[in-house]
């Protein structure tokens, strides 16, 4: 299993950042093939020894690295990765990587 996490910190209008994340984004992103399931968080983002530069974390699932691969490379992947510059006026970090249940 493999993970893309989406770390977006704070917008300059969250309630703006929200709307069009999930009424614009999250459809598109969706679309990406390979995915398998697409968790966000809800709330606050709690952080030992401070509060959190973070708004939204959103978790995204796939077979292997592989298919992360492919799917970032899609044109669904590109669509997605192009949308993100329309709302996350704060920036993102991403990453991936593989899993091993221990």
């Amino acid at each position: 299993m493999a993970r893309v996490l989406a770390l977006y910190k704070t917008p300059a209008d969250p309630a703006a950042f929200d709307r069009y994340y999930r009424d614009v984004h999250v459809p598109i992103a969706k679309n990406v093939p390979g995915l398998r399931s697409y968790e966000v968080t809800r709330g606050e983002i709690g952080m030992l020894g401070g509060r959190s530069p973070y708004h939204l974390i959103a978790v995204l699932t796939f077979d292997s690295m592989a298919a992360v691969q492919a799917a970032l490379t899609s044109p669904e992947g590109q669509a997605t990765a192009a949308d993100i510059g329309n709302f996350a006026t704060g920036g993102v970090d991403i990453y991936f990587a593989d899993l091993e249940e221990i």
